[in-house]
């Protein structure tokens, strides 16, 4: 074979991929990669199977991720009584609702934007991803073609269960826009024991994979360790190998994050650049941790009573409980350098 058809064939595997160039990179690194790329094959699709398609028909939210007019991301909620959102056929969704006040996904509302969903039952821990694009765009509703859909496991989600508020004692939200952390974010960010988080990768190559993503994150609570008012960092536990976040953080740094106040309805929306710290003393004494990354702020909204439902927490995922937080870290620290 020369050298061309070589070339030839490598650009030819990378575009038939279920994977991107830079998730590939991360399997590639961590020497999973072809095993990833069978696995990948078999179970990322183009098109949602029946039962992705009555899963999300059967939800009554969805997350959301987007990146804005300045390509940065955001990571969004969108809620409606179960049927909000319909699959009139494998390719297509539809959804019936709108964004959430303070939500930025209101400014991308529009035809043509790359969507990453995550249908997560919490009661069940069950969880499914899909990428899509707008293709019809109104006021109240969006009609999506997709363009990859698959199932996740249900590691690190712990249940709750919801309850709808009575809409007219749903108090009026107030949109606060921030550009750094309050003592009330960092009480929210430090007591959260989930948060989302959206990354994307603009589509160069019009290859299925590339777009946007959103992504659940799951532990103890104090496993985000809040550095300063702008920075974080985040552990990133054992998964399924796909790298779908992280794939998008090695060829676009940018990341948001959000974290939800599930017992008071809060929302806290941010977006700013990610760095994966593939090497970092911290490792050796955080419980379970694979590698860590951290968060640098660009810019947030805090909504109060931005949410029309409340969460009530039932059960911690059981790997969660196999996992650390940054205070059990420090301690261990401290024990070891007084040895």
């Amino acid at each position: 074979m020369s050298e061309k058809q070589s070339c030839e064939n490598m650009s030819k595997n990378l575009a038939d991929s279920p994977f991107h160039k830079g998730e590939q990179r991360i399997q590639h690194r961590l020497g999973v990669r072809d095993q990833m790329e069978r696995v990948g094959r078999h179970v990322i699709r183009d098109h949602m199977p029946m039962q992705h398609r009555s899963f999300f028909e059967n939800l009554p939210y969805v997350f959301v991720g987007h990146a804005d007019s300045g390509g940065w991301p955001w990571a969004s909620v969108l809620f409606g009584k179960p049927g909000f959102m319909r699959s009139p056929s494998e390719q297509q969704l539809n959804i019936n609702s709108s964004p959430l006040a303070g939500d930025p996904l209101a400014k991308s509302w529009q035809e043509g934007t790359s969507l990453g969903l995550l249908g997560i039952e919490l009661p069940t821990r069950r969880r499914n991803r899909l990428s899509a694009v707008v293709s019809v765009s109104e006021d109240r509703s969006l009609m999506l073609d997709i363009k990859q859909s698959f199932g996740n496991c249900p590691q690190y989600i712990q249940t709750r269960s919801l309850s709808w508020l009575d809409k007219d004692s749903h108090p009026q939200a107030e949109v606060k826009e921030l550009n750094g952390l309050s003592a009330e974010h960092i009480q929210l960010i430090s007591q959260s024991d989930t948060f989302f988080v959206a990354s994307y990768l603009a589509e160069k190559n019009a290859a299925a994979s590339e777009g946007a993503d959103v992504s659940h994150r799951g532990g103890k609570p104090g496993f985000v360790r809040v550095d300063n008012e702008t920075t974080l960092t985040i552990p990133d536990y054992l998964g399924n190998n796909y790298f779908n976040t992280f794939g998008n953080f090695v060829e676009n740094e940018k990341a948001g994050l959000l974290f939800l106040d599930f017992e008071n309805g809060h929302m806290l929306t941010l977006t700013g650049k990610a760095k994966i710290l593939w090497e970092s003393d911290d490792l050796e004494y955080f419980e379970g941790a694979q590698r860590l990354w951290r968060f640098n702020l660009q810019k947030g909204y805090f909504v109060k009573h931005a949410l029309p439902v409340r969460w009530t927490l039932e059960e911690y995922s059981p790997n969660s409980l196999l996992t650390g937080t940054w205070q059990q870290a420090e301690a261990a620290r401290t024990l070891a350098t007084q040895k």
